[in-house]
């Protein structure tokens, strides 16, 4: 190891420190901190953000960067990888102002405060000029980003939550679930209003019950972290204190129960990456289409299957005292593979989910160009929705006030949750084949197969390889959309 690597390692893992900080203010700001905190609140996440900024931006660092990579050969295989990741880092963050970084972040923690309000109130107008601060400050950063990586705008943004995706890619997959997805949605609901008989959910699920039932459910996966309440359901903290929230309906216990198992998915991921590489780039999370693919993978493709239900439905209904069909593991897979358009996007279906993302995707690509505005954000985004899912929303707080990203300025994200659901799809195709007994064994409450396979296939990989190189490892080649249409039709359109 030379000089200059070593000390690129030790001054990462202090900007690891730093971010892990940043990371749990950020999750108490969501979970415990009252809304009157959010202007000092905001003064401490903007103080932090511009020290590790300044951390990153050291003129030591790219010095040690040229250095270390005039002898990469005499690194090994995973701090190669390190130092590639290193190199990424840095030139996404010295290609912006601290001045700006500061200002996003007082502008994005007043956003996402006001936005809580804003969305009980079904209040746009109100909110509009904090989100307008927010996107002209997301333009900046695209513009800056774009010149110092020679990306488009939007695609700069986009990778820095998902490195080497680009509109290229994203807009011809999304052309095609846009062509296919309404066909297939029309066809299941015909099919499943001739075939499939649901006895609805009806009853009082006390919150206390629900809360104990998805412990149960994320500890047999294997997550030992907290599990919290918040607005919008996530996944935070840093591995080793990795925690989750969900929201409560006392009428439904799915929406919790869904939100929980997602994000259990998630803080696998977090969880079980590998240790030895906590404090270094290499050790992050391949991205965030990959992380996606474990939340998904986790929710729809394991937790929605037959198998899981089997084990789930004698522990739903002694955890609510209720011995009715509705709660039989047929009744709930059939409850949770109806297709049916719906105005929230983490309420909706495998089917109609992929046209929440597009219509989110198309909207934001607007956003930054210029080509839209803020004020004009809810028309658009009511036209969009009639247009891909044949629903208008009655109200701001169904439509265009319902998600945290764009308050929190997380503009390029979208793109990955469809991504993810595509590779979720890929995974499982693999895992079945490779592990013949894993539907015994989910009916038996054991997961330590399956979670096992997600650990060396992708977890313990953490950034050492590609989204691309992670997928034809685990499942003989790249990213293949036929293998998530095929998992659609056979879902949705059989009994």
């Amino acid at each position: 190891m030379t000089i200059a690597y070593a000390s690129l390692e030790t001054h990462f893992a202090q900007q690891n420190a730093l971010s892990g900080a940043l990371s749990m203010l950020h999750w108490d700001a969501a979970v415990m901190m009252p809304e009157s905190s959010a202007p000092v609140r905001g003064e401490h996440l903007a103080a932090l953000s511009q020290a590790i900024h300044e951390n990153i931006n050291d003129p030591r660092v790219g010095d040690w960067l040229d250095a270390a990579e005039s002898d990469a050969a005499s690194l090994d295989a995973w701090q190669q990888a390190n130092l590639h990741e290193m190199r990424r880092k840095w030139q996404h963050a010295t290609s912006v102002d601290v001045k700006l970084v500061r200002e996003q972040a007082l502008a994005t923690s007043e956003s996402e405060a006001f936005w809580r309000g804003a969305r009980r109130n079904n209040d746009f107008k109100s909110f509009a000029p904090y989100l307008k601060r927010v996107v002209a400050l997301v333009r900046e950063e695209a513009a800056a980003k774009a010149s110092a990586l020679n990306l488009l705008p939007y695609d700069a943004l986009m990778d820095g939550y998902d490195s080497g995706t680009r509109m290229a890619e994203v807009d011809a997959l999304f052309a095609r679930l846009n062509a296919e997805l309404p066909v297939l949605r029309e066809k299941a609901m015909a099919f499943q209003a001739e075939n499939l008989v649901v006895k609805p959910i009806a009853g009082h699920y006390p919150q206390e019950n629900q809360h104990k039932a998805s412990e149960i459910f994320m500890r047999a996966l294997g997550f030992t972290g907290r599990l919290d309440i918040s607005v919008h359901p996530f996944c935070g903290g840093v591995p080793g204190d990795v925690r989750i929230t969900t929201r409560y309906n006392e009428a439904d216990f799915v929406v919790a129960m869904q939100g929980v198992l997602h994000e259990t998915g998630h803080a696998l991921y977090e969880q079980n990456l590998p240790a030895k590489w906590r404090s270094q780039p290499v050790g992050d999370a391949r991205g965030m289409s990959v992380h996606e693919s474990q939340s998904l993978f986790v929710e729809m493709q394991l937790c929605r299957s037959r198998e899981f239900l089997r084990y789930a439905a004698p522990i739903l209904a002694e955890s609510f005292g209720q011995t009715d069909d509705d709660l039989s593991p047929e009744n709930l897979y059939r409850l949770g593979i109806r297709v049916k358009p719906d105005f929230i996007r983490v309420n909706a279906d495998e089917v109609t989910y992929p046209s929440h993302v597009i219509l989110r995707y198309e909207l934001e690509k607007d956003l930054i160009s210029g080509k839209l505005e803020v004020e004009d954000l809810p028309e658009a985004w009511n036209a969009k929705m009639q247009e891909k899912l044949g629903i208008t929303p009655p109200s701001d707080a169904l439509g265009v006030l319902q998600d945290i990203h764009w308050p929190g300025g997380s503009f390029g994200y979208f793109p990955t949750y469809t991504l993810g659901a595509m590779i979720a799809a890929q995974w499982a195709q693999a895992l079945k084949a490779q592990l013949p007994a894993w539907g015994e064994q989910v009916e038996k409450g054991d997961f330590s197969a399956i979670v096992g396979w997600l650990k060396t296939n992708v977890h313990e990989k953490a950034s050492s390889a590609s989204r691309q190189e992670l997928l034809k490892q685990a499942t003989g080649e790249p990213l293949n959309a036929d293998i998530y249409l095929k998992h659609l039709h056979d879902r949705y359109l059989s009994a």
